[in-house]
């Protein structure tokens, strides 16, 4: 195992390798939330800083446990090749699409529907593992582009913010996410 306060070379090649990782957070109470996340929508700044496009869905449990804890875990696995995890520790914040620097920085992302805020993180810890429990898998197709994206281009920009109004303004645990700039 190698850990260390930043990426190099080698970690940022396998990151941008993978198909997907996983987000992990937490506020100081309720449940931790690992999600998903993939197409084209993470970015490495530098060693010390990745920025990540979130799109829509069911929940918006990153948001919220951000407003109250800024820590948030990345995680890769290798799925094909060889093994290997990385965890990527640090302090995030969010941006949403309400706030003034979002134009300049949603530009650095393709246009998806749905885009619902980017998560800025700066790492102080990196780690790696051995890997070899993550299941060796094939990757057949993204599911984000035939069903997720279609979903919410369907909506509309307008449909959009009406379904972030009755599922995204808060956790599951009842703590609001800032998704229209509230408190």
């Amino acid at each position: 195992m190698a850990t260390g306060p930043k990426l190099n070379g080698t970690l940022r090649k396998f990151i941008q390798r993978q198909r997907m990782f996983f987000v992990a957070t937490a506020a100081r109470d309720g449940r931790v939330n690992v999600s998903p996340k993939g197409m084209d929508t993470l970015r490495i700044v530098d060693d010390t800083r990745i920025v990540w496009l979130n799109l829509s869905g069911s929940g918006n449990e990153t948001a919220a446990h951000l407003r109250d804890t800024p820590r948030m875990t990345l995680m890769f696995c290798a799925f094909e090749g060889d093994a290997m995890i990385l965890r990527v520790y640090g302090q995030a914040s969010a941006l949403h699409p309400h706030d003034k620097e979002w134009d300049e920085a949603i530009a650095d992302f393709p246009q998806i529907a749905g885009s619902r805020q980017i998560f800025d993180l700066c790492i102080d810890l990196v780690q790696t593992s051995c890997g070899t429990g993550v299941p060796l898998m094939d990757f057949k197709a993204s599911r984000a582009e035939t069903e997720l994206v279609p979903f919410y281009e369907e909506m509309g920009p307008d449909g959009v913010r009406d379904y972030w109004r009755r599922k995204n303004t808060q956790s599951i645990d009842g703590h609001p996410t800032g998704i229209f700039g509230e408190e």
